[in-house]
């Protein structure tokens, strides 16, 4: 009987600690590492078969699988081909799992140069169909591979810290797929700002406002959980990644020959809302900006606790 493989994994943060545990969960031996030790240690504690890497490159030598969770395709790539990378110690038919937000062209290209090490790279960006979902193992994932051989040895993997996986193509699709799926998210989280700033200045109350498109037609995923409280902003997602987002979808978008002028005014509008909030801000933040340029801020309201209904602030 083959033995499980083990399993490196590479980014503890709000996205990569939940997916690493689903892991966890179901009995896979794992090397964990982040930048941040006390997350590794935490991880380690809370699965005792699992483990801490040293900071040295070859600590993840005995793997068989490698998975990413970083901040942007350049951290993937210096995590395995920089100075201290960990490529050049992983054996021969390892597969490097890349599941953080990342430039398909950037993935391609890494691709390119892990295969001369004889390691596949498989892209597996990560969405999901209600907030939070993915602590609790509902990740939805996109794949892209040019290797079949190294998708078959994954898909058991992916599979287990996931409740959908999609094989969309040759590497990158994954990544493409990705750029796409947030790029119209950004479109409803801008067209909604718009409708807010517009209906408050004409006498609607916001938060009746997201009560009504969620029970109509322009129900969307920022109406549902990002948004849909108007008194906090604690999606877990930063706008500053909102951001890099964007910018990828706004590469894709041009180097596929389309002509579209929305990445770029979207990119604007959310780059000016960055100026006004604290690093570290949850995406849907981005409305200080629509507050600013439209000369209103946004009632706050909370619900009374009574039949659902939402009394002002």
């Amino acid at each position: 009987m083959e033995s499980p493989p083990i399993v490196g994994y590479i980014g503890l943060g709000n996205a990569g600690y939940p997916m690493a545990a689903c892991l966890g969960k179901k009995g896979y031996r794992l090397v964990v590492r982040d930048a941040d030790l006390a997350r590794g240690i935490q991880f380690e504690e809370e699965y005792p078969k699992c483990g801490v890497a040293s900071s040295a490159a070859d600590s993840f030598a005995d793997c068989d699988v490698v998975i990413t969770m970083l901040p942007n395709g350049k951290v993937v790539r210096d995590v395995l081909l920089g100075e201290q990378g960990i490529a050049q110690h992983l054996k021969p038919g390892t597969v490097v799992i890349d599941t953080s937000s990342s430039s398909p062209f950037d993935t391609r290209e890494l691709g390119a140069e892990l295969s001369k090490l004889s390691i596949d790279l498989v892209d597996s960006p990560i969405t999901q169909e209600k907030l939070h979902a993915i602590d609790t193992g509902g990740a939805t994932l996109m794949v892209g591979s040019d290797s079949p051989k190294g998708l078959e040895k994954v898909l058991p993997i992916l599979k287990d810290m996931s409740s959908h996986v999609f094989t969309m193509g040759g590497l990158g699709t994954g990544h493409t797929m990705k750029t796409l799926n947030n790029y119209v998210s950004v479109g409803s989280i801008i067209a909604l700002c718009d409708a807010l700033v517009t209906g408050q200045k004409l006498g609607l109350e916001p938060q009746t406002m997201i009560d009504v498109m969620n029970v109509g037609t322009g129900v969307n995923f920022s109406t549902k959980y990002s948004m849909e409280s108007l008194k906090s902003y604690d999606s877990g997602y930063q706008l500053e990644l909102l951001v890099k987002d964007v910018k990828i979808a706004k590469e894709v978008i041009e180097r596929s020959g389309f002509i579209s002028d929305l990445p770029r005014l979207a990119l604007a509008y959310l780059e000016d809302s960055m100026k006004l909030v604290e690093k570290g801000a949850c995406h849907s933040e981005c409305l200080r900006g629509w507050e600013k340029r439209a000369g209103v801020e946004i009632k706050k309201t909370e619900r009374s606790g009574r039949n659902g209904r939402r009394n002002s602030m």
